[in-house]
Order: C-alpha cells, then structure tokens, then sequence
C-alpha cells in the first residue's frame, strides 16, 4: 500500500560530502514492496523540498522503512518526515554495528549511541551482546525511562523475567505516562502466571491509552485465566466497539460466551467472524460445536463439514464430525460408515498414536455394528492410555464384547472447540 498522493513521488542523489534527498513531482511507476526493518544513515543527509531543507539526517540516525525499491528506500524520519534515500547511503540494520562503532570510538561517553548498536546486535539475534550494550549505556548515564524498557526486553527474551520486570518498573518510576513498559511488565507477568499483576498493569495502560482496543484484549485474556468470564467479556465488548472488524476479538468473546454456556451469544460472535472471514475453518467449527450444544445437530454437521473442507488436516474439527456421525441422536445426522470414514482421516493425521483419536476409531466401527474391529482398535488404546484413561477404555471394551454401541456417557469430558485469542 502506498502511503503517499497518487502524483507525490520522491527521487534522491549524492554527493561526495553528503547525500541530498529531493521530493520532486513525477509518475508512480516504480515498484514498491511492503515496508521493511528500520535502516541507518551512513552519512549526514538533508532531506529537502525544493530548495527548502525539511530535515537533516545524521550519520547513525535509525530510519523507519515504509517503502522498499529498486535502489532506494522511502523512509520516515524520527521527527516525521517523509522521503527517499539510495541504496548505498544506508545500512540494513542488521549491518550497521561497524556504523556505530565509528561513533562510539569518536564519542566514548554518548551512551545513546550503545543503545542504537544494540538495536543492531539484537536484528541479528545477538541477544547477550544487545543487553551488554544496553548495561554500558545506562552505565555511561543514558538511564531514560524508555533505555531501562528496551534492556527489559532484551531480558525479558533470554526469559530473565525478574529483571525485565525491574527495568520494566524503573522505565514506569521514570516515565508514569508511557504505556509501553506496563504493556511488557503485563506480558512478562502474563508468562509467569501472574495474573493479578497482569490485569493491573493492562489497567493502567488503559488509563493512559484509553482508545487501544488491544489492551481491553489483553486484560481480557488475563481475567480469562482468572476465571473472572463475565469481566472478561465486557472488556472485549469494549474491545469490538473500538475496532469492530479484529477477527480475533470476536473470536475471543465467542469461546467465553460459549465457556458461560450462552451457546445462542457464542453462535451470534462466531457467524459474525464468518461473516468477516468466510474461509475461518476455525470459526465454522466453533459455532458447529455451539449449534450441537443446543441439539441442533444438521447445523452442527453442516458446520464440521465445512471447516474440514476448508482445512482438511484440522484435527479438530475432524474429531468433532466423527463424534457427532457417531452418537448423533438425529437418525438422519448419525453415519457409522461416514463416521468410520472421518475417524480414520484423524488418526492417520495423529499416526495412530493418539488415545482418543483410536477410541474415537472404535466407537465409530461400534455404531456400524463391527464390534470385533471395535474391541481391537480400543485394546491397541490401552498402549498409549495414560493411567486415569485405563478404566475408560476397559469399559468400553465390555461394552464392546456384549455387542453394544459406543455410550457417551462413559467419557469424562467432551471434545470442545478451539478458539485463539490475539496473544501480545
């Protein structure tokens, strides 16, 4: 996508002392790729508009990519403005260590240039490096709030929770009114299992950013893991009404509602997700399952088919077809033949090495009346049964030798369906 007016085109040129970019009026005829990692001037650069210079760009400056061509780079400058650069006056960030190197034998005691060669050391994975940097840098007294937020992420990536959640905290004690370090101390609690805290910081953050529907989203996601469903669900409601057409956030609220038992409301969230993205094999097998919950078993069936059409490897939805042909109360939805048929296609998916999967195997060849084929796939589920699944998978076998069909009432717990909350 083109951020630009359809006639506003942007060229540039060098010279030997430093590259002048030049915003003139042409055709948009070059190729243009999706926006890339950030890149670093190599050199002092004037970014102008006629003969009027909008911007100066210093050697080592980290400029965000909107547009990648042939043999220039549209670029947005830390103070917001716009323009092109070539090629070879730049350095892919991943590239450019040797860029701040320079600067920093120049000028030892700029912390903020350790910072920006971190930014470089982690684009290539060097994590250890990166937060070495970061550590000098605050070291040599570039201790802003944001420098203590990025080394927390650095931390936070080599799963040195305890000290991400310090810096995140100082960079907070700094900064009050930034957003970002509660929205990282949240995530880092949230892959803690510290729940509590999460819902807190994703609190605050929403004080400060009251219009981000990302963040109702994710202390929904928290007060989910606390069981707190109703809570969880208004802040996705507010989560919709500030961005009505995220997929996730739908899909989210349906899996909760349908968690409340309000089948009706979840079917309502799922088929709104449909109606967003028609091929979601995930949201048509949600609302299948919430259909067969209100004995709606055409709809449901209708459903499982579909996702399976769409994706035929989801296991899921293949189980949940195979389960409802197999024990489906509606004569005309229940399908020994077709049910042995869509068990088979889940357990060559799980290699026949799944327990539920082979049990769902017998129980579709006992609806068809096969019951030695019935007893032989359950017994071959006694080898990967773990120790609580042992009496279940006995039972059946009796019940199998006495020549009746599967019972559902001798299973636990019902397969249920997937849902995939947005995740920061």
């Amino acid at each position: 996508m083109n951020p630009y007016p359809p006639h506003s085109m942007i060229r540039c040129f060098s010279t030997t002392a430093f590259s002048l970019a030049v915003i003139l009026t042409c055709p948009t005829s070059l190729r243009a790729q999706q926006a890339a990692e950030p890149v670093v001037a190599k050199m002092e650069m004037k970014l102008t508009l006629g003969e009027k210079v909008l911007d100066t760009i210093e050697k080592g400056d980290l400029l965000t990519v909107l547009e990648v061509r042939d043999k220039s780079y549209l670029i947005q400058t830390f103070s917001g403005h716009k323009g092109a650069v070539a090629n070879v006056t730049v350095a892919k960030l991943a590239e450019a260590a040797p860029i701040y190197d320079e600067l920093i034998e120049k000028s030892p005691e700029d912390g903020r240039l350790y910072t920006l060669r971190a930014s470089c050391h982690w684009a290539v994975g060097d994590t250890e490096q990166a937060l070495a940097d970061f550590d000098k840098a605050i070291e040599m007294g570039y201790d802003e709030g944001h420098a203590f937020a990025s080394r927390g992420l650095f931390h936070a990536a080599m799963r040195n929770y305890d000290k991400a959640i310090e810096d995140y905290s100082e960079a907070v004690r700094r900064d009050p009114k930034d957003a970002v370090p509660l929205v990282n101390r949240a995530a880092v609690n949230m892959s803690t299992g510290k729940y509590e805290s999460a819902v807190e910081d994703y609190t605050r953050a929403i004080e400060l950013s009251p219009d981000n529907p990302i963040l109702y989203t994710q202390r929904a996601i928290a007060l989910k893991l606390l069981g707190k469903l109703d809570e969880a669900v208004a802040g996705y409601d507010k989560a919709i009404e500030l961005a009505d057409k995220d997929i996730s956030t739908w899909m989210g609220r349906g899996f909760i509602k349908f968690q409340l038992g309000k089948y009706e409301a979840a079917i309502e969230d799922f088929s709104h997700v449909i109606e967003l993205s028609p091929e979601s094999a995930v949201a048509i097998n949600n609302r299948g399952y919430n259909y067969q919950m209100l004995g709606k078993e055409s709809e449901a069936l209708a459903d499982y088919t579909r996702a399976v059409e769409l994706a035929p490897k989801y296991l899921l939805a293949l189980q949940n077809k195979a389960w409802l042909l197999t024990t489906a109360k509606d004569e005309m939805v229940r399908d020994p033949a077709k049910a042995i048929a869509t068990a088979t296609a889940a357990c060559e998916i799980s290699q026949y090495k799944d327990f539920s999967d082979l049990t769902l195997l017998a129980a579709a060849h006992g609806s068809a009346g096969e019951f030695e084929t019935a007893i032989g796939w359950q017994e071959k589920s006694l080898e990967l049964a773990m120790e609580e699944q042992m009496p279940i998978a006995q039972k059946l076998i009796a019940l199998y030798q006495e020549e009746k069909p599967f019972d559902p009432k001798l299973l636990e717990s019902d397969p249920a369906p997937e849902a995939k909350p947005t995740t920061q």
